[in-house]
């Protein structure tokens, strides 16, 4: 049941946080998961990405090789992050801002940072609809264990917004 996913954007857009909580959700779950992170050296800005491996067995080599669902939020992140997806994988983009979207055959668009901003009052949660929608769309963790590894890795003030940003991505996948 090995699944590799990519979630890439820039420094300040949430993507190694959605991946540390994707990670836990799916251990809480009793479910084997690896996660690493890597960004550019400016910290707000620059490229990054964050990487989750889910699997039943142990996962020996904890680095993703060809990744079955890569999220991109943001043009440069699509253009450098897809090209080792998976033939039959899923690519994954922020309408807004991915103008240009790679030339992949199994591409989901959603208006992320816009739906963040629209439901929830701030682009800062775009990483949280983000997650709600891979969640939808990987089916590998329940919804409600997603919830509740937001509601424990978010700062308490701000856990009604997250819960809010959450479901707004995965409703926004299920309609896809």
């Amino acid at each position: 049941m090995r699944k590799q996913l990519r979630l890439s954007g820039s420094g300040g857009q949430g993507v190694i946080t959605a991946a540390i909580i994707f990670a836990e959700a799916a251990v809480a779950e009793g479910k084997e998961a690896a996660q690493s992170q890597s960004y550019g050296p400016e910290a707000r800005g620059g490229a990054s990405k964050a990487e989750v491996i889910i699997d039943d067995a142990p996962i020996y080599h904890p680095h993703v090789e060809q990744p079955d669902i890569v999220l991109a939020m943001t043009q440069k992140a699509a253009d450098k992050y897809y090209t080792d997806l998976k033939p039959d994988g899923l690519l994954v983009l922020d309408t807004d801002l991915v103008p240009e979207p790679p030339d992949f055959p199994n591409v989901i668009r959603i208006p992320i940072t816009k739906l963040a901003v629209e439901q929830v009052g701030k682009s800062l949660f775009a990483n949280i609809v983000a997650l709600g929608a891979i969640a939808h769309l990987t089916g590998l963790v329940n919804f409600e264990t997603v919830k509740e590894s937001v509601a424990h890795r978010v700062p308490p003030h701000t856990v009604e917004q997250n819960m809010k940003a959450l479901q707004t991505g995965w409703d926004a996948a299920a309609k896809k």
